[in-house]
């Protein structure tokens, strides 16, 4: 059971619980404070398949999930009286709730957007789009959390100078100091610290977080943006351990790397460079 006081959180969770999303029906939550909209997109998720649990605001939703309420994804709306969308999301956080978390909202802006991911939203769909596109990314993302960690099951331990990966429990450490990684955060570094020394394509860090092919966000490369979130959360998580933290290396046209013990690595190849990072 969670606790929800003030800015005292449990023990984290780990990881995203993995979904059978082929067998049984996904279970969403919905929070939107417009009666008409809340009821009218549940029912349409639930003709899609989905198993909706609907909220008028954050408060009822912190409540329920207090008592173990379960679920397997959020849906917000991003601008709410009660309580905002992601002052939401911040006490979801806390509380230690591992539900990933999608904003449906009219009102979609790249600043908005930006900061959704930033504070660790997997998605952000304008309204305008319609409930069938919010329900093929919804699944998108479940269906996402469940490959990746099955290739990693052999991966139990990573160590590189200061950072140790344990692949069974899903946890980073840097000089022996948990840096409370989430699951997509945990991937990323394990891609790029596997990669150590090369650069890794922004295309490339996207797709362990997601899946090949797709795209969060506005425009064909709305995913360097997310991609660009991750990796300042991740920078900023394992500087709060050790400020003096400059291992991952930007190359903007292209992506990123991990600097090993060596250093010098060389920048991109042109042929690299040519498809689209």
């Amino acid at each position: 059971m969670l606790e929800i006081a003030g800015n005292r959180a449990p023990e984290r969770a780990r990881a995203v619980p993995t979904v059978d999303t082929a067998t049984k029906p996904i279970r969403l939550i919905l929070v939107d404070d417009d009666v008409d909209f809340r009821d009218a997109a549940s029912a349409e998720l639930e003709d899609l398949g989905f198993s909706v649990t609907s909220f008028a605001d954050g408060w009822r939703l912190l409540a329920a999930a207090a008592n173990g309420l379960a679920a397997d994804i959020v849906v917000l709306d991003w601008m709410m009286p009660a309580m905002a969308g992601l002052d939401l999301l911040k006490r979801l956080r806390e509380a230690g709730v591992p539900w990933p978390v999608v904003f449906l909202t009219g009102r979609s802006t790249p600043s908005l957007e930006s900061e959704a991911l930033d504070h660790g939203a997997l998605d952000f769909v304008d309204k305008t789009r319609g409930l069938p596109i919010l329900a093929r990314r919804v699944r998108k993302i479940l269906q996402s959390a469940q490959a990746p960690a099955e290739a990693a099951a052999t991966e139990d331990i990573v160590q590189r100078g200061p950072l140790l990966l344990n692949g069974s429990t899903k946890r980073a450490f840097w000089d022996g100091a948990d840096i409370n990684l989430t699951l997509m955060e945990f991937r990323v570094v394990r891609l790029l610290v596997t990669s150590a020394g090369d650069f890794v394509s922004y295309r490339a860090v996207y797709d362990v977080v997601h899946h090949a092919g797709f795209i969060a966000g506005s425009g064909e490369n709305g995913y360097r943006s997310n991609v660009r979130s991750t990796i300042k959360r991740i920078r900023m998580k394992i500087r709060a351990v050790d400020p003096t933290f400059d291992r991952i290396e930007n190359y903007p046209s292209f992506g990123y790397r991990w600097e090993d013990d060596a250093g010098g690595a060389a920048a991109p190849s042109s042929d690299a460079l040519s498809v689209r990072a």
